[in-house]
């Protein structure tokens, strides 16, 4: 008997950007999953991956199985993928399952398509490790802050018109080109955006920085003097450049949508769509990839030209990129986010206080369950012995197995299911 579902223990990203200690929810998990870890207080907790990724390959917590980690035992068991998976992505997990929890902004980025993914691995393989697309989607936990798409244009005309210092950046030909671009030619409209945008993030260095410190100092004293500073942004402004001073990408909450999420809301970014997120805890998934197009709010390698060549410049608002979800007709407790890609699709999973018994059910498809609060005993006829979950807890549940979850707490379970449904 080989086991088929078994807990995982997850490997920690430490990047500078993440929030620290156990203000983390990526710690918080961690110390509640394994009480033997020591979470540092002064040490940031940015990431927790849940996957088989080389550089973040989970460990199994399970003595009977003889593989040490998930990427081994899919190597050696690709039938646990399920069928169609297992055939449509070459025997490997189509997906990585993250927890972020972000104290300072990560970098302005788009993700490219696939072809364009294959392109730039074959001739810059150095910062493009592979020839994958990444679309991704995050799920609020805490009330999360991103930038996603660009903003509608007339939102952008006002910036141009409040914020000197922007318009001086992009000149005065490519403003009014903007300004002049009517809704009822978008082809217009985003051509017009993109000579805008690329102007920007091609400004000469000493200009912009010089640009930016009056753009701070002006609105530092209007805040100062109590003045209603939200015409220029001006919140937000201050903040990004205490975290990234003299960086291009404070200019680019201008042009960008400020997206706010509550806990369950989600965000899905698409291939060439710019994004970056700013503050809060949320579940990620994504492709497996790590092909990322940066252009500011970051001290890594920036491609600026590729990046303004692949943005997908159509402007609409932050509350078309709430990405909606879905209750599952075959059980109410579950809320399907499922994109319009074929590598991932997460499960929310709601269990209320009054049920005691509830059965994760089987699908075609290998998947990750991360327990966000409630404690249970899961029983599997594929598991080798029962298995305590609680707060922190990762298992990795085969193709077609299921699991019984006898519940202990009080107020319910709250669960996190990824999966790929082809």
């Amino acid at each position: 008997f080989l086991p088929a579902v078994f807990p995982l223990s997850c490997v920690v990203q430490n990047y500078s950007w993440g929030k620290v200690g156990l203000e983390s929810e990526v710690a918080k998990l961690v110390a509640s999953g394994d009480p033997l870890v020591q979470i540092q207080p002064d040490q940031p907790y940015a990431e927790l991956w849940m996957g088989a990724h080389p550089r973040g390959d989970a460990l199994i917590r399970d003595n009977r199985i003889p593989q040490k980690t998930l990427g081994q035992w899919i190597a050696d068991n690709p039938a646990c993928l399920g069928a169609k998976v297992k055939d449509a992505f070459q025997g490997q997990l189509p997906f990585l399952f993250k927890v972020l929890s972000v104290n300072t902004a990560l970098s302005v980025q788009a993700h490219p398509n696939k072809e364009l993914a294959a392109k730039l691995h074959a001739q810059f393989p150095e910062h493009y490790p592979d020839a994958n697309h990444k679309p991704e989607m995050a799920i609020a936990l805490t009330p999360f802050e991103g930038m996603c798409g660009f903003r509608p244009v007339e939102e952008i005309v006002s910036f141009l018109q409040n914020v000197p210092e922007l318009r001086a950046l992009i000149g005065e030909v490519a403003a009014e080109q903007l300004e002049r671009s009517g809704s009822d030619d978008p082809r217009g409209v985003s051509a017009a955006l993109r000579v805008c945008f690329t102007r920007l993030m091609k400004s000469e260095k000493k200009f912009f920085v010089d640009q930016l410190n009056m753009l701070v100092k002006r609105i530092s004293q209007e805040a100062a003097e109590g003045k209603d500073t939200s015409g220029s942004n001006g919140d937000l402004l201050l903040r990004l450049h205490s975290q990234y001073p003299g960086d291009i990408g404070c200019f680019t909450i201008y042009f960008l949508n400020l997206v706010r999420l509550e806990p369950g809301e989600a965000m899905f970014l698409g291939a060439n769509e710019p994004h970056a997120y700013l503050h809060g805890d949320c579940v990620e998934i994504m492709a497996c990839s790590d092909n990322t197009v940066r252009a500011g709010l970051t001290p890594k390698f920036i491609d600026v030209l590729t990046l303004c060549e692949m943005l997908n410049y159509t402007p609409a608002p932050s509350s078309s990129k709430i990405f909606p979800a879905a209750q599952s007709q075959l059980d109410p407790n579950v809320y399907l986010y499922d994109p319009p890609v074929p590598d991932f699709t997460i499960m929310r999973i709601e269990i209320p206080a009054s049920i005691k018994l509830y059965l994760i059910s089987a699908m075609d498809s290998a998947s990750i369950l991360l327990v966000i609060q409630g404690t249970a005993v899961g029983t599997s006829t594929a598991a080798a012995s029962e298995m305590s979950l609680h707060r922190g807890s990762v298992l990795f549940i085969s193709a077609n197995e299921s699991i019984s979850l006898h519940l202990s707490s009080p107020d319910g379970m709250l669960l996190f299911r990824a999966c790929c449904l082809l």
